[in-house]
Parts: structure tokens; sequence; C-alpha cells
């Protein structure tokens, strides 16, 4: 026992003095799910040698602290070299409350890479806090959405009424199975105002019919107004929505859809 205790004991130290001669000064360390990624013994090494440990990292938060620091995730000790390291001025434990987080501050980027920025939610309960990051998380989808397809659209189940106005007429053109099928497509984006208006307290059957109508007309940018309770031009109350939300969903409905028509039988099972 105490042959393999000195072993493992002159094992670690090595790899610390790997690490140290790398020139590194911060390990961030990620979870591991199987064992602890490191013991006591390794830690005394690393205090021993000045160097900064941070374990229990998630595993989804790597590809951001990588991005952050500019440095580049490695999967042993061995692997490790100068050129993979990044650079912070100060890196210290403070303390919010009663929960402690690691400060990273001065990180030294260059311009041509892309900065990245961390949010601290605050709040009086759990529930407070998860609803604070849906809400942000919903707005930067906004803007990342309108960076890859710089196009706005009016909301208020305009677009979808048009789509499916426009099938219609499409769809009388088409011969046999291809007609009615383009048909119930386009029946079916009729769900979407139809849904809207009954969570807005008003009556599907009347507003849906009303937008048809106006769509029909060639009135393209009327949608249905909660605020007002009826249907107006969406255009001229500002109520917009990106442009790749709406051709995301449709696409992604669409293929759902191909993959359900494609099951030919069903074995139940138990």
């Amino acid at each position: 026992m105490d042959r393999i205790l000195k072993e493992e004991r002159t094992y670690i130290l090595q790899l610390v003095k790997k690490i140290k001669a790398t020139g590194a000064n911060v390990l961030l360390i990620q979870k591991s799910i199987l064992r602890d990624a490191v013991t006591d013994l390794s830690l005394h090494f690393l205090a021993k040698v000045k160097i900064m440990a941070v374990t229990d990292i998630e595993r989804d938060e790597i590809e951001f602290i990588s991005k952050t620091l500019d440095c580049v995730p490695i999967a042993s000790p061995e692997a490790l070299s100068g050129d993979k390291l990044g650079k912070a001025e100060l890196v210290e434990e403070v303390s919010f409350g009663a929960e402690k987080v690691v400060k990273v501050t001065g990180i030294s980027s260059s311009p041509d890479k892309p900065k990245t920025v961390s949010v601290l939610l605050r709040g009086s309960s759990q529930m407070v806090l998860d609803e604070a990051e849906r809400s942000i998380h919903d707005a930067m989808c906004v803007v990342r959405c309108l960076v890859k397809k710089r196009a706005m659209i009016p909301g208020g189940a305009a677009p979808e009424m048009e789509v499916s106005v426009q099938l219609a007429k499409h769809a009388k053109q088409l011969p046999g199975h291809q007609g009615f099928c383009v048909g119930k497509y386009a029946k079916a984006l009729e769900v979407i105002p139809y849904t809207l208006a009954e969570n807005a307290g008003l009556n599907p059957i009347e507003i849906v019919t009303e937008l048809r109508k106006l769509h029909a007309e060639g009135f393209q940018r009327y949608g249905i107004n909660v605020k007002k309770g009826t249907v107006t031009d969406i255009g001229e109350e500002q109520v917009v929505m990106p442009l790749l939300v709406f051709t995301s969903a449709l696409s992604l409905a669409t293929e759902a859809v191909r993959m359900i028509l494609k099951i030919d039988d069903i074995v139940m099972t138990r």
C-alpha cells in the first residue's frame, strides 16, 4: 500500500511539474460524472507551486470559457502547451451573498476575435431566476435571428394567413391528390391565427374568417391586434418579428409531418 501511495505521489508531482513548465498559473477543470476530477493531494501540490485550480466546471460552459479566454480545451495534462493557454490579468473568487463565484478580469482579446459577455442574474427565488433566464434567452435568440437574416415581417399571425391564402389558391390549380394535400396544408396554417385569437379571449371563428377575407383581398399586412381585440394593419402597429423565426418554424413543422407520413405501420409492444 505504501508503494502504491508513493507511486501516486510521484505521478501527480510529475504532472504538476509539467503544468508549471507550460507557464500556467490557473487551471479550469471540467466536472467529472464518473469520479473526482482532482484529489486533495493534487490540489496540495498545485497550491505549493502557486497554481489556482477551479474545479467542477459544467460541460456546457467549456465552449463559452474557451471562446472568452481564447484558450484551447485539452483532454489530459500531457497535451498542455504554452500556445494553448489564455491570458487574463486577475482571477479571483468573490462572494455574492451566500454564494461564491470565480471572477476573471483583464482578458486580452484581439480585435478579430469575437467577444463574449457574462450576465449575472440575481432574484428572490429560483422561479424568478428561471423566468429572467428565459426572457434573456428569448431576447438573444431574436438578436441571433436578425444577425443571421436581416429581415422583419409583420406579426399577429399575418404571415401564416398570407401563406395559407396563397397556398389555397395554388391548390386549386393542382390536379388530384396534389391539390388535396396542398389545400390541407394551407388549412393547417390557420391553426396559428385561431390559437392566437383564442388565447387573447376573442372569437376565433369570426377573427379567422375576417382575416382570411382581408388577405384574399390583398391586405397582406393585416393581423390580429390583441390589444384592440380586432384585425388591423399590424405594420402600422409596429408589431414585427424576425423572418427567420417564421421560416424556421414552417420548415421544421413541414419536416416533422413528412417524417410522420413515412411511417407505414406501428408495432405495439409492452
